[in-house]
């Protein structure tokens, strides 16, 4: 870099590259080539290289065996130091100087980002789980409330990647003094995140949406049905550059060669169709296909995981798109009826724990993801039903909920969950939204409630596709709770629901179109081949909810051991291990606590490491507590501990 420091990259070369120079595919990321991503990154850059493309993994300054800290995502810095890898590549004597970025989650966040930073050697980028606004629509914060079901984890899992050491075989002697350096001065996230409680300029920073016209090359945008990304893709085909496409699987957070649930495709080769059409300029016939290319699902019973979700692909050749329309169906009485009911209210109550059986956030794809049968929540909200279906109908966008309402509290906000109810009485969760009400106008100017006064609010749920058959129902759930994905508001809540014009969910409903049944025609999946390992411990994951009945304590432990490996091509053994913890007390919002474990070990023979941190967040009426706490060792002797504690005031939340 020109400021003299070093960023870390492997580089994979067709053999004759020096000869006929090639395009360039650049992933970005901090998650370490050499040990933690060192198994994934082997299935797609050698595949890219063998088919003609120079493959660049670069580990961003501060991670893995770069130089540096890595302070807080998606800087300046970090983008300032992707156009400093563009330059070089482009000086390189096997590069064509066209370059090309993919990344999955961050680095799905960076090549959107540094496109936006308009460098003449990038003429496209894939990404794959992103987002395109920072506040709205990522892991702190959602509809204006604290996402705690991920706020304090996401910023414990980086508070302790980014304390990991470099590898003596790749940077010396120093990588000691060095390592003692990032464990003193990684600082844990999650208090940045948390003093920024509104959309200002910090998270401002990195979000495209601040103006889509700065991204002016063709971007592929994937995701799937369990990602907590999926909301972008429309977002990203609504605003950028006419040629960009969108591809949405039943996929969790994961590349769609491998994902689950199934189908899986092949992805790989469907990049490289993209990558030739706009770094070879090849007709690849990728330009002749639907805009967006997405998996409408059956329904199913309610799992907590799935391996395969049956359905269809289905095409749109814009979007918005002509073949999607809203309709409508009003609250009134605990149902969803066709045409509103002049008058009449619901009282919906606090009660604390609706919300344990919502699943995680963002799916992995890991046993015990997914939502739980809805009946475990419905008792703890308030539930409007609908007639059975006499058709069956498609779904593809994203519902809305208006409501007029009040409130008896200043702060407060309201949940919604949209399920689909079996004949046999199974709901599944198929959508959900959340709005902290003090943001009922602006993210960015939050005002206070006025208890008793009516309101009208607007929510939009998240993106589905889905298919609801005859003689299934529609439930609506609307609770004042949300936990663990939503921080609770400082005092119990009870809202007012006023059922008229202005209390109805719309409904993005799908009509067929001629051309489904000749999209989606995806190759199997092909990769390259895998590196070796040998397993020494295997993963195992567990979700256990315990209810107090004395107390009234309610205790989800979330443990994901993800095992530890020692991997054939450089001799590295590195495992990790993490419990989250999620408690309240039925009545009391103030009991609220999060605690977020890690232990993370990489080594090799006779040099060994391990890190252990621990991370808690709690509140009363007007502040959060942050406790962050670090400890290191070499060879299972502490050589490093530090605690950090914050206290940050609520600001409406």
């Amino acid at each position: 870099m020109s400021d003299g420091s070093r960023l870390a990259a492997t580089i994979w070369l067709p053999k004759d590259a020096e000869e006929n120079p090639v395009p360039a595919i650049l992933e970005y990321i901090p998650y370490r080539k050499n040990d933690f991503t060192a198994i994934r990154d082997s299935i797609r850059h050698p595949y890219f290289a063998g088919h003609g493309y120079a493959s660049i993994r670069v580990d961003i300054r501060g991670s893995g065996d770069s130089d540096g800290i890595l302070v807080d995502e998606y800087l300046k810095q970090e983008q300032d130091d992707a156009l400093e890898v563009l330059d070089w590549i482009g000086k390189q004597p096997w590069s064509t100087g066209s370059v090309g970025m993919i990344g999955k989650s961050w680095g799905g966040f960076s090549s959107l980002q540094v496109a936006a930073r308009q460098h003449p050697a990038l003429k496209t980028i894939i990404t794959l789980c992103s987002t395109d606004d920072r506040y709205a629509d990522d892991v702190h914060y959602k509809g204006g409330t604290l996402l705690s079901s991920d706020m304090l984890w996401w910023a414990s899992t980086m508070f302790a990647y980014n304390a990991r050491p470099q590898d003596p075989e790749v940077v010396g002697e120093s990588w000691r003094d060095n390592w003692l350096d990032r464990l003193e001065n990684t600082p844990p996230n999650v208090e940045e995140w948390v003093k920024h409680q509104r959309r200002d300029g910090y998270w401002k920073h990195g979000s495209i949406c601040e103006d889509y016209s700065d991204v002016k090359i063709p971007v592929f945008a994937v995701s799937g049905w369990q990602d907590g990304y999926t909301n972008a893709v429309f977002r990203l085909l609504e605003n950028l550059p006419n040629e960009s496409k969108g591809l949405i699987g039943p996929w969790a957070h994961e590349y769609p060669e491998v994902a689950t649930p199934e189908p899986a495709i092949g992805f790989l080769q469907e990049a490289l169709r993209w990558w030739d059409q706009w770094l070879k300029g090849i007709d690849t016939g990728i330009m002749d296909e639907p805009k967006l290319t997405s998996w409408i699902q059956d329904s199913e019973l309610p799992k907590v995981q799935y391996t395969e979700r049956p359905g269809r692909w289905v095409a749109d050749h814009a979007w918005p798109s002509t073949n999607v329309s809203g309709t409508s169906l009003w609250l009134a009485d605990g149902k969803l009826m066709n045409g509103a009911k002049a008058s009449g209210e619901s009282t919906i109550p606090s009660v604390q724990e609706h919300g344990y059986y919502a699943g995680v956030f963002c799916p992995f794809g890991q046993p015990g993801d997914l939502p739980s049968d809805q009946r475990l929540e419905n008792g703890k909200s308030v539930v409007f039903t609908s007639d059975p279906l006499q058709e069956t109908v498609e779904l593809l966008g994203h519902p809305v909920l208006n409501a007029e309402l009040s409130s008896d509290q200043e702060r407060a906000l309201l949940a919604v969950r949209l399920s689909d109810k079996a004949p046999t009485g199974e709901s599944t969760l198929i959508s959900w939204g959340v709005l902290n009400l003090t943001h009922r106008n602006s993210h960015e100017h939050p005002e206070p409630l006025e208890p008793g006064e009516k309101y009208k609010v607007s929510i939009q749920l998240d993106a589905l596709g889905q298919q609801l058959p005859a003689g299934h129902q529609l439930e609506v759930a609307l609770s004042p709770t949300y936990w663990p994905q939503a921080w609770p508001s400082p005092k119990p809540v009870s809202l007012k629901l006023y059922q008229g014009e202005d209390t109805h969910l719309s409904l993005p409903v799908r009509t067929p179109h001629r051309d489904d049944d000749s999209c989606g025609n995806f190759e199997n999946p092909e990769t390259a081949q895998v590196i070796g390992k040998d397993i020494i411990r295997e993963g195992e994951r567990t979700r256990n909810l315990t209810h107090d009945l004395i107390t009234n304590s309610w205790k989800l432990e979330d443990f994901s051991d993800e095992g530890e490996r020692i991997l054939h091509t450089n001799g590295l053994q590195h495992g990790s291990m993490n419990k989250n913890t999620y408690t309240i007390k039925g009545d009391d919002p103030l009991s609220a606590r999060v605690n977020c474990e890690w232990e993370l070990t990489i080594g090799r023979d006779e040099w060994q490491t391990k890190l252990k941190t621990f991370s808690e967040m709690t509140s009363d009426a007007t502040c959060f507590y942050l406790t962050n706490t670090m400890t290191a060792f070499e060879s299972d002797k502490e050589i490093f501990h530090k605690t950090w504690k914050k206290e940050i005031p609520r600001d409406f939340v």
